[in-house]
């Protein structure tokens, strides 16, 4: 399969292109990045417009930003796209979504299978724990831009989907009583932190707690593989982790 890799030039994207060169599955059909400018080559493109060549499947490691050059040149082209960057605000998910109509376009807030597994189970104690205090911890690098974690609002909109009643409490500043339904999130940045998620679920008697931990980063690259694979031959369709594990 061959793969335009958007954003090669970052860390994602560079972990991502090794992965895919040291596989016999895989290989690059572009390399797109805007720090390419005045090094283009056949293989190495600042604007990924001008990349015309043969491919299966776009990858976009670079920023929320690019969300519409990404989704215009996906559809254009008619190629699969999957988006493994966060930090979309309501317009960009419209776009990914109105694009979504045209292209079949893999969208997840984390690429790992992992926190897929970990969003199921904390759905479950959710729904079997009513009446536990539920809180979100998550770490990441000192040099990351979103606040919360894409992974923390994924897990936090999982819980709200079997408990619909629960509000979020980003950041909790100021002085006062917990509210019942309630979910506080909260992140650190640290270091070089990969990312690690907390599910707290706390009752008087016990407490129980549901960690990811991320050892590097290849986990994502190669998610993003494993979606880009599932996606080629789909129709067109707004598809993410919950579609792969089933």
């Amino acid at each position: 399969m061959k793969i335009v890799v958007n954003g090669a030039a970052g860390r994602m994207g560079q972990t991502l292109c090794g992965i895919i060169e040291n596989s016999e599955k895989h290989t690059v059909a572009a390399y797109c990045s805007l720090e390419y400018k005045g090094c283009e080559d056949d293989m190495h493109f600042s604007d990924i417009a001008a990349f015309d060549g043969e491919a299966d499947c776009i990858i976009d490691f670079s920023s929320h930003l690019a969300t519409k050059q990404i989704t215009d040149y996906a559809i254009k082209r008619n190629l699969p796209l999957v988006i493994a960057t966060t930090g979309q605000d309501e317009a960009e998910m419209s776009i990914i979504r109105e694009a979504s109509t045209k292209i079949p376009l893999f969208y997840s807030q984390n690429m790992s299978f992992g926190v897929a597994l970990l969003n199921c189970l904390a759905k479950i104690a959710a729904k079997a724990l009513p009446d536990a205090d539920i809180e979100i911890i998550e770490k990441h690098h000192n040099r990351k831009l979103d606040v919360p974690s894409g992974t923390a609002l994924l897990l936090a909109n999982g819980i709200k989907s079997v408990k619909e009643e629960v509000e979020y409490n980003i950041g909790r500043h100021e002085n006062g009583k917990r509210q019942k339904n309630e979910i506080g999130i909260h992140s650190i940045r640290m270091g070089n932190e990969v990312g690690t998620h907390e599910v707290i679920f706390a009752m008087d008697s016990q407490v129980i707690t549901l960690t990811h931990e991320a050892e590097n980063r290849g986990l994502f690259a190669e998610g993003s593989l494993t979606a880009a694979s599932f996606l080629v031959g789909k129709d067109a369709g707004f598809y993410n982790m919950d579609d792969i594990l089933e």
